[in-house]
């Protein structure tokens, strides 16, 4: 089934008004009458409606889908499509919120009146990545952020932060099942040079430092090896097995 991005208000109409965007994506998958058009709003809206060549025709109401735990990814930026891969595989994976984090040793520089088109153009890749994997929400995008502003944003959760130290930190997972208190979880990933030590001694009076395996991770690779770790066991802590 196709899916296209559209506001809540054109959900709701039986004959809906679809942005030029929208109108120009059906034009480019070409659908054949009678196919099956989902709408959705990317904030756990969407409505079912059939394609036909005056329009589209509802099948179904319009449904309300449950928003999912929340999962935050605070990632100092990369370079070029290395970032851009990170944003659309954290939103296949489920993540509700990224904070880019501009550290000490990132590369990337994003000026302050650069930073609204860069966000906007991050959102739209989350929403393509949503369109084309069934997530029914959109992560939001912060703006950048300092290291140093990203601290405050960190003690909101419980964040986990790979980390190389001199005594190896546990495992992700086993930091995981060690969860005490009710925050959210989020995973912090440096740089492609990695935190300076100061950092890493800021952000672990805040944060749990965990391993991500025995290999040395690219900083995009580690940012999804830990979303992927603490989806699966959210997914599995929240799954109900007992019988009927």
């Amino acid at each position: 089934m196709h899916r296209i991005l559209a506001d809540l208000n054109s959900m709701k109409s039986d004959s809906p008004l679809l942005s030029r965007e929208a109108k120009d994506h059906l034009k480019v998958i070409r659908p054949k009458a009678g196919e099956r058009i989902e709408l959705f709003d990317g904030e756990g809206s969407s409505r079912v409606f059939s394609y036909s060549n005056d329009g589209l025709v509802p099948l179904e109401p319009i449904k309300a889908h449950p928003k999912p735990p929340e999962l935050t990814l605070f990632a100092c930026v990369t370079k070029g499509q290395r970032w851009d891969w990170t944003i659309q595989k954290a939103t296949e994976l489920g993540v509700t919120r990224i904070i880019p984090v501009i550290s000490k040793r990132t590369i990337v520089r994003i000026a302050e009146d650069e930073s609204a088109s860069k966000v906007s153009r991050w959102q739209k890749i989350a929403s393509e990545a949503a369109r084309q994997s069934a997530t029914k929400w959109i992560p939001e995008i912060a703006n950048p952020v300092t290291f140093e502003k990203s601290l405050d944003l960190v003690r909101s959760t419980e964040c986990f932060v790979g980390a190389l130290l001199q005594s190896p930190p546990q495992p992700i997972m086993k930091a995981l099942a060690r969860r005490k208190g009710d925050r959210p979880p989020a995973v912090f990933v440096g740089p492609e040079g990695d935190f300076t030590p100061e950092e890493i001694e800021s952000l672990i009076s805040s944060a749990t430092p965990v391993s991500l395996g025995s290999s040395i991770l690219r900083a995009e690779t580690a940012a999804i090896y830990a979303l992927i770790v603490i989806k699966a066991y959210l997914d599995a802590e929240s799954f109900d097995c007992t019988d009927d």
